[in-house]
């Protein structure tokens, strides 16, 4: 009897050993991997199945909002390093790697005890580059039970996933013939600028944070008067006044994607409409230097265009939740159609840099909230001289090292700057006077003007002073050069 119980024990050992050994091999060897994918294929084979595309533009060549969330979801699956070919990419952090599906392979993920799959499609579209299409491949069994669920739990992750690693984007536009996966490019935002940063008048800061908060908060109402959900901003001033570094500011206020739009890469009217189409809702567009483009009165897009892009139809049907900024230097040869209430909603002037700016860079830049050289800062600045705010932070990030050596230089600057300035006003009284002497010889830009000079004019008024002059009394004589 004891041998017989020894005997089982033993057989039931070598099983256990053989186990042991046969999935060591599979492992090692993989063939546990290549089973499995036959299990599925029988499976796959025995089963019907459903198939729905999720493409990456709509039919009005549009982003889709949902392929974005699938691609994000899909590349988040643990089962990702089951695929055959997977792409490796640097994360936002230089030690940071994100696994992406790479074109044309499977993934699989499960739900609710269904199993489904997820294929990068890569092909052809319409001769106009590639298409890219996710593919879920689903039982039909398994359909109405889990698919609404499923389809909600991917916005879900997806959502939790952006908002975890929310990064703001800067989109370019290429040319026209260039047209792969839609018209836009884009790199991380990495601009540095904040509004606590922008060197502007605090209470005006204060209105902008308002204004965007607002915005924020609007939604509702927007659509209660049956408007757009969007905002427009005209900044103009100089050059070198911070209107870029303003719309970072405002990207990074609000975490929107920006939008930089290159009126040079568009062909005409249409291709502008369908870069505006291409854009995603929580978005900044930006068109800068608008003055430019108008002055330079280019055939491609026209101001019909441009009116059209600012407030046409097109812009009701892009998306919610947009802000659109423009740039000019100055506004004064704009047409006023570019510049009414419903196309530009809010007016910034960005001027040179005042004494306010000053002590603004100052802090920010040198650290500074007060010195004893400020007086002679604000004596210079209200003397009329003045920079581009700009100009004043190369000098101070030059001399960073010594404040009081870089307030030196601001108003060595200031003063150069002054001094050009009041040379320009002598120039000029000059060249009125020397108009002057042209108006009074009756000759003026190569005219003649046949009307008599103005010379002899005002010697016929002189004699006819002097005559009533000597009509009156001396008393009066005396009151009346009083009165003068």
């Amino acid at each position: 009897m004891f041998s017989v119980i020894a005997y089982w024990f033993l057989i039931l050992i070598v099983i256990i050993c053989v186990f042991v050994l046969v999935r060591l091999l599979l492992y090692r060897t993989a063939l546990i991997y290549v089973l499995k994918n036959w299990s599925h294929w029988l499976e796959d084979r025995v089963h019907v199945h459903q198939f729905f595309k999720v493409p990456e533009l709509n039919e009005n060549f549009q982003e889709n909002q949902f392929y974005r969330k699938v691609s994000t979801y899909v590349n988040s699956l643990a089962s990702m390093e089951d695929s055959d070919f997977t792409n490796l990419f640097t994360g936002k952090k230089s030690n940071d790697i994100v696994l992406c599906l790479d074109d044309n392979q499977t993934v699989h993920d499960e739900f609710l005890g269904a199993r489904m799959s997820w294929t990068n499609k890569v092909g052809r579209g319409n001769g106009k580059g590639c298409s890219r299409t996710f593919v879920l491949t689903i039982k039909k069994k398994d359909k109405r039970r889990i698919l609404r669920p499923y389809l909600q739990h991917i916005h879900t992750v997806s959502d939790e996933i952006e908002q975890r690693w929310r990064e703001v984007k800067l989109y370019m536009n290429t040319q026209f013939d260039h047209q792969i996966n839609g018209r836009w490019r884009s790199i991380p935002f990495s601009h540095p600028s904040t509004l606590d940063t922008i060197a502007m008048d605090s209470d005006l800061k204060n209105k902008v944070k308002s204004d965007l908060e607002s915005f924020l908060k609007s939604k509702q109402y927007y659509h209660r008067l049956g408007r757009v959900w969007k905002r427009s901003y005209l900044l103009y001033g100089p050059s070198g006044t911070g209107k870029s570094s303003f719309v970072a500011a405002m990207a990074k206020f609000l975490s929107y994607d920006v939008y930089d739009v290159d009126l040079s890469r568009v062909s005409d009217n249409s291709d502008l409409k369908m870069l505006l189409l291409q854009t995603t809702n929580k978005s900044i567009i930006v068109i800068e230097d608008l003055d430019r483009f108008m002055a330079e009165k280019s055939t491609a897009v026209s101001l019909s265009g441009i009116l059209n892009f600012m407030d046409g139809i097109v812009n009701s049907c892009c998306g919610d939740e947009k802000v659109l900024v423009f740039t000019m230097n100055t506004k004064e040869q704009i047409d006023p159609a570019i510049l009414r209430p419903g196309r530009i909603d809010v007016h910034i002037h960005f001027p040179l840099c005042d004494f306010n700016s000053f002590k603004c860079m100052a802090n920010s830049y040198l650290g500074l909230k007060d010195h004893k050289l400020f007086p002679q800062v604000e004596e210079v600045f209200q003397s009329g001289a003045t920079l581009s705010t700009a100009e004043i932070g190369e000098i101070m990030i030059a001399n960073r090292g010594s404040p009081s050596r870089a307030l030196k230089s601001v108003i060595t600057a200031l003063q150069a700057n002054g001094d050009a300035r009041g040379s320009a006003k002598v120039s000029g009284r000059r060249l009125s006077e020397s108009a002057l002497s042209a108006e009074e010889s009756g000759e003026l830009g190569g005219f003649k003007d046949s009307s008599p000079p103005v010379r002899e004019l005002r010697k016929l008024y002189g004699l006819l002073r002097l005559k009533s002059s000597n009509k009156i009394g001396p008393s009066d004589h005396e009151t009346t050069q009083m009165g003068r």
